[in-house]
């Protein structure tokens, strides 16, 4: 793996050239493209150059394991530096990893309330609250697409607002490499806002992450969509829209639709839609390229199917168990409160290991 170092740093040196190049920095599109691939090579070469230099620190400190005046000392930084290079060995592997073709996207958000009624409406908005918090704390900006509201009456007399749906995009360089795992479908044990008699039960959401859609990666047609435009209407139907300003888009071929009433501007509404489809086709040829590569994806955590059951949130125990890797945390009540870090951390983990495991036994069957 360590050979190809030394293309890295050649493609470092090429990437260094395009940013003097004008061809470069007067196209935006493609100025973009060389500061991110940039931004990802720095530091591996840098920890490849530190990695080289606390080899050669090595081996003059064992050479100066033959002189019995500098042998205490000798041994000492011999046995610091022999613990620092594997650590730094393993981060060296692991950022030599291909890099996701998403990584760096803004994504697409959707939840839907799922089997539960009105207690899968209040998990749909506790899981969109959850990564709201999440994405605050992490500096992304989050913009709400679209959403289907209901206001859900408690045995206490206490009314709460929750989503049949939600759409939203987040955007921020990371937010794709941190949520890229959480698509599937979200199980919650707990005593509902309507329930009378104390009895737990079990509602679920589902949750759908995607990549923003390039104009290059998905084309639309005009001619394969059929735009329809009607008057926006809040929680029991009333109108919250005196105007036909909410858009309701179908790609004729896929039979796909998305619809848009937040915004009050109809050609808002449209441009909003139509990023979310793109988005959804985009999804829908990964799911079938996906299919047809099952050998190939033997290192995915569960296979992002919004029907796979990824995670269970037990409220009156306080735990969160993420079932794709078996992990357990009693910690549910800061993690809905948008601290997923630990969680993040995790399934990072396990994937990267999972990806060594898969590139150490190729290499293998190729020796």
């Amino acid at each position: 793996m360590f050979q190809r170092l030394d293309q890295v740093e050649g493609r470092l040196a090429e990437l260094d050239q395009a940013l003097m190049d004008p061809a470069t920095t007067q196209d935006p599109g493609r100025l973009r493209e060389v500061t991110r691939e940039r931004a990802r090579l720095v530091p591996i070469v840098e920890t490849w150059q530190e990695l080289q230099q606390l080899r050669d620190d090595l081996a003059g400190a064992k050479e100066l394991l033959a002189d019995p005046e500098m042998r205490d000392m000798a041994k000492d930084e011999v046995a610091d530096l022999e613990e620092r290079i594997p650590a730094l060995e393993q981060d060296l592997k692991l950022s030599l990893l291909p890099p996701d073709p998403y990584e760096g996207r803004d994504i697409i958000l959707e939840i839907r309330a799922g089997t539960g009624g009105d207690e899968a409406a209040l998990f749909a908005a506790d899981l969109f609250n959850m990564y709201s918090r999440f994405a605050d704390g992490n500096g992304w900006r989050v913009e709400l697409l679209d959403s289907s509201e209901t206001h859900v009456g408690g045995a206490s007399g206490r009314t709460a607002t929750g989503f049949r749906e939600v759409i939203a995009q987040i955007s921020g360089d990371d937010a794709y490499k941190h949520l890229a795992w959480e698509s599937g479908v979200h199980r919650v044990q707990r005593v509902p806002l309507t329930e009378t008699q104390g009895r737990i039960h079990t509602s679920t959401a589902t949750v759908a992450i995607m990549p923003v859609a390039d104009e290059v990666e998905v084309e639309i047609a005009d001619k394969d969509l059929r735009i329809d435009v009607f008057r926006a209407s809040g929680p029991g139907g009333q109108s919250v829209n005196t105007t036909d300003s909410a858009v309701r888009i179908t790609h004729l071929p896929t039979g796909t639709t998305v619809q848009c009433q937040d915004e009050k501007s109809q050609h808002k509404n449209k441009a909003k839609a139509m990023k979310v489809l793109a988005a959804r086709l985009l999804e829908k040829a990964q799911s079938e390229a996906h299919a047809e590569e099952a050998d190939a994806r033997r290192a995915q955590i569960g296979s992002g199917d919004r029907s796979e059951r990824i995670r269970t949130y037990n409220y009156p125990q306080n735990r969160l168990t993420d079932h794709r890797i078996g992990l357990t945390l009693y910690q549910l009540d800061r993690i809905v409160m948008g601290e997923l870090d630990p969680v993040v951390t995790a399934l990072t983990g396990e994937f990267q290991a999972r990806q060594l495991a898969q590139l150490d036994e190729a290499r293998h069957d190729e020796g």
